[in-house]
């Protein structure tokens, strides 16, 4: 879906009508920024009107100059897999990946033994 002067919330009612356990929304940022060409990640559990922006997560700064597409991706992912672990995103879910877990693509990440 492409929305135009979208925020963080409009996830509410698009994963009501989709049933989703999990809403992840990229948002590029506003025109006449610093860095215009970046994005923001917004993860919001159990999507649903009335969510406030502390129950979800923002990844921000994704830019070739900020943090890299490629440890967004990383960062998203590992924060996705413990929000359905958890069932919760926002202040209670706090990005503490595993030490070499999030690591640049130059650099070998050490994936956790399960």
């Amino acid at each position: 879906m492409l929305a135009k002067g979208a925020r963080g919330a409009l996830s509410d009612p698009i994963g009501v009508a989709l049933n989703a356990d999990l809403f992840i929304m990229l948002i590029g940022e506003r025109p006449g920024l610093t860095t215009a060409d970046s994005l923001g990640a917004y993860l919001t559990f159990a999507p649903r009107p009335g969510r406030k922006d502390s129950e979800r997560n923002c990844i921000s700064n994704i830019h070739a100059h900020g943090l890299s597409p490629a440890m967004a991706a990383q960062k998203i992912a590992w924060l996705a897999r413990e929000a359905l672990r958890l069932r919760l995103t926002g202040v209670d879910l706090k990005e503490a990946a595993p030490h070499g877990l999030l690591a640049e693509p130059t650099e070998k990440a050490e994936l956790p033994k399960n």
